[in-house]
């Protein structure tokens, strides 16, 4: 994994959101992808420069991906490395359909969880 998708991870592990089970380097189909909630259908992408010229590459999968009736969300890896806070809101969106409550605090926050800096 690289260095955003290893910071990602560790929000989305130990079932933090709201109960949903979050796989990391999952196949599904012919791909594997970063992270998927299979209960919620959601695939979670995150994407380096490299992925700047596989655009239409990315497109396809995403297009495989939904036709096996996932929704798919991307993040580049900038945004989670600069701004997580913000990439954990969009995908609890995905999720619920609706913006995260603002005093949604983490369930493991207090409890000896270490935090990233």
């Amino acid at each position: 994994m690289t260095e955003a998708e290893r910071r990602l991870w560790q929000a989305l592990r130990l079932r933090q959101f709201d109960g949903y089970k979050f796989r990391r380097q999952h196949p599904l189909g012919d791909c594997v992808v970063d992270f998927v909630c299979i209960e919620a259908r959601l695939v979670v992408e995150v994407d380096g420069g490299q992925h700047n010229e596989r655009q239409d590459y990315d497109a396809l999968r995403t297009d495989q991906l939904r036709q096996r009736g996932y929704r798919v969300v991307r993040f580049w890896n900038h945004e989670v490395m600069n701004d997580i806070e913000a990439v954990k809101a969009a995908i609890w969106e995905a999720l619920h359909g609706e913006p995260q409550p603002p005093s949604q605090p983490s369930p493991w926050q207090g409890e000896g969880a270490k935090q990233e800096l």
